[in-house]
């Protein structure tokens, strides 16, 4: 699998990428919580810049992945994030926090350019039996910045301040660029259908998700599962001091368990990634997960939260890989930006509905009640996928038998 080009270049780029992300995210948070004394409605103003663009630009970017070369596209995204947050610096010198906001806003929204550049690259030059094992290496990549990156933001801010912390932000994004820019040319594709504009291949991103079967499972299996996070998100805190008595400090402990063990899983995973089909590694992650959060839901001993959190997190890797690998899979060269671009902001619409509603369920019923909830939502999601599971075991056998 390194023995591949681009998944090395690609993979060391996102290890910059995470990085610069990382910091930049804990020097914002920090910054404007000490300017604004711990406003809640100026740091929600986070939240919103860092995760509006997955909404606004998500179809919208993987539209233009499609219509543009995809390694000019990802170099010019990373620069254009590096060169933005320059940009910024010079405002907090000046001191004008909210350009902070406006910055983290600006590079969230190019990443959408970049993400589904990155999948139409290894659509064209990863083999079909690597997929699964270079996309559980991409989301270790994750869960290793999931458990490394708030400790190295934090450390970063607090030790050198918002200025160096931006500095270094610019330099990981620069520096994923020009990574990025040592891949070969790319090479024209040829297009599909009638030349038109762009919001007739909009359009026909959307008429192609729902013309392909396996695509709308996939979507409206993310929509559950979307929810279902959305749902416990919030709430984790809640485990701690309501179910376990512990002071919310604690869930550090309960974040790094989880983290770690999504490290471990996604190396598991890219170990038996030959030997397992991802619709089948999906299904498993899905049915794993649905009961560990009810257990989480109904448990009132720390060991046995922390057992089903790294239980949980060892089988989140079969989940987002199983979709990735699903995805290019199911997906033709031409139309894996839009696809992409369609299907994340899917699962990330849905999480922030379940987030917006988490709270007043918890109020109006219980803790358990509102982590049952989400546990449905996952299995109904896995009951969705199902129909896919026995259609490729059926193909498998009539194979067989010719």
């Amino acid at each position: 699998m390194f023995s591949n080009r681009y998944v090395r270049t690609i993979i060391l780029s996102r290890v910059f990428l995470q990085l610069g992300i990382w910091i930049r995210n804990y020097a914002v948070l920090l910054y404007v919580s000490e300017l604004t004394h711990n406003n809640p409605v100026d740091v929600s103003l986070i939240s919103v810049a860092e995760f509006a663009p997955i909404f606004l630009f998500g179809l919208i970017g993987g539209t233009f992945a499609d219509r543009w070369r995809p390694k000019r596209t990802m170099v010019w995204s990373d620069l254009l994030s590096g060169l933005s947050v320059g940009a910024v610096l010079l405002a907090v010198m000046n001191g004008g926090w909210v350009a902070l906001l406006i910055g983290s806003f600006v590079s969230a929204s190019l990443s959408q350019f970049s993400q589904p550049s990155a999948m139409k690259l290894y659509k064209r030059h990863v083999p079909a039996e690597q997929l699964q094992g270079v996309m559980a290496l991409s989301q270790t990549l994750v869960a290793v910045f999931t458990v490394l990156g708030p400790a190295i933001g934090t450390f970063i801010f607090i030790k050198f301040g918002i200025n160096v912390s931006l500095i270094l932000t610019a330099v990981m994004f620069l520096g994923s660029s020009l990574i990025l820019s040592t891949l070969p040319r790319d090479a024209e594709e040829p297009k599909t259908g009638k030349a038109g504009g762009f919001m007739k291949e909009l359009t026909d991103g959307l008429r192609y998700i729902g013309s392909n079967k396996s695509l709308r499972t996939l979507s409206m299996t993310f929509s559950a599962v979307g929810l279902a996070s959305g749902l416990t998100q919030p709430l984790q805190i809640f485990l701690v001091i309501e179910n376990l008595g512990r002071d919310k400090q604690f869930l550090q402990w309960l974040v790094m368990a989880n983290g770690a063990a999504m490290l471990i899983g996604g190396a598991a995973i890219i170990a038996v990634a030959k030997k397992v089909k991802p619709e089948v590694l999906l299904l498993i992650g899905l049915l794993v997960n649905a009961i560990c959060t009810v257990g989480m839901g109904a448990s009132k001993q720390i060991w046995l939260t922390i057992l089903l959190l790294v239980i949980s997190g060892l089988f989140y890797p079969c989940i987002q890989g199983g979709i990735q690998t699903l995805i290019v899979r199911n997906t033709e060269g031409a139309f894996i930006g839009r696809v992409s671009g369609t299907i994340i902001p899917i699962f990330m619409g849905m999480m922030v509905v379940g987030m917006f509603v988490s709270g007043y369920l918890k109020g109006t019923f219980s803790l358990l009640a509102v982590f049952t909830a989400s546990g449905v939502l996952v299995i109904i999601g896995a009951l969705l996928l199902l129909p896919i599971v026995v259609e490729r075991r059926n193909k498998a056998e009539r194979d067989l038998a010719s």
